[in-house]
């Protein structure tokens, strides 16, 4: 049986279109690393600056609870910050997380025939949802509640809380109910057939199984929030200073930047210390991606 020889050409073409395929890809990749390269040495050079240029100690910096760069000794303590983002994030995925770990059980485990036809465009509808329009919201519907329900004026860490806990809502969802569908089937059914109920399997099979998945989102979530600028700077209050009740008004390392960047001069230390804000947000999000790689591998596991 002779076998069909293919043209030259035809083979020509192929192995052309072969290398256009790996020159493209391999040419995007590097621009990407690059970009990505270029952008971290671009913002840690200027927020280093500010130690190793303006003379400022990082312990000042860090641990500072006095942000006043235009008096007579200029202070340019970022704490209260740090520790504005860290609350409002943390709240945040506190508040979310048990609605989506509940929302992805109801879709998936519950009602999974009508219930995730309902519930994923909405979920869907709030993650395409501008961030402009949460703030604005917030300080209509939310700051007044809590301005009538409880002591202060409404804005605060609280307000901007409850903001971000429905920005991190889809991720945290969407996470988590990929993670149960993926599951096998033999593993609930050998739960049922043991004589477990639906809640016994849900609550001692399904969730310690995907626990990984869902920390993961959360993880992923607390990222969203932590650099999640226009919303929490519309309902915080921007306080420069530590909240000593979650009524009371505060300030993100986001909000800060977004302030003051348009109204220093670039190179001043004013500036520098905005860049060093930055630094420090891009090296918290380093650490999430880090935790969430250390999870997807005992997830593997």
């Amino acid at each position: 049986m002779k076998v069909k020889k293919q043209s030259p050409v035809l083979i020509q073409k192929h192995h052309l279109e072969d290398w256009v395929g790996r020159i493209y890809t391999t040419f995007c990749v590097s621009l990407l690393v690059i970009i990505i390269v270029s952008m971290i040495y671009f913002v840690a050079s200027k927020g280093l600056a500010t130690f190793f240029t303006n003379g400022v100690h990082v312990e000042d910096f860090l641990f500072g609870t006095k942000w006043d760069p235009n008096g007579e000794n200029p202070l340019f303590g970022a704490l209260p910050f740090i520790v504005g983002s860290f609350a409002t994030s943390l709240l945040a995925a506190l508040i979310a997380s048990p609605l989506s770990i509940c929302a992805s059980l109801f879709m998936t485990e519950i009602v999974p025939s009508w219930g995730k036809r309902i519930l994923q465009p909405v979920i869907e509808l709030l993650a395409g949802i501008p961030s402009v329009v949460y703030g604005f919201v917030g300080l209509t519907v939310i700051v007044p509640l809590l301005r009538d329900t409880f002591p202060g004026q409404g804005i605060g860490v609280a307000a901007g809380a409850i903001v971000l806990s429905v920005m991190i809502l889809p991720t945290i969802t969407s996470i988590t109910t990929d993670a149960l569908s993926s599951l096998p089937k033999g593993l609930k059914e050998s739960s049922y057939a043991l004589g477990a109920t639906r809640w016994q399997t849900i609550s001692s099979v399904i969730i310690p199984t995907v626990l990984p998945s869902i920390l993961t989102g959360i993880v992923l979530g607390m990222a969203r929030a932590f650099g999640e600028a226009l919303a929490v700077q519309m309902v915080i209050g921007n306080a420069p200073h530590i909240p000593q009740s979650l009524f009371q008004s505060a300030s993100t390392l986001t909000s800060i930047i977004t302030l003051n960047m348009g109204n220093t001069v670039m190179g001043s230390v004013q500036s520098n210390a905005l860049w060093s804000m930055a630094l420090a947000l891009m090296v918290m999000t380093f650490i999430f991606v880090i935790i969430v790689r250390l999870l997807e591998r005992r997830h593997r596991i």
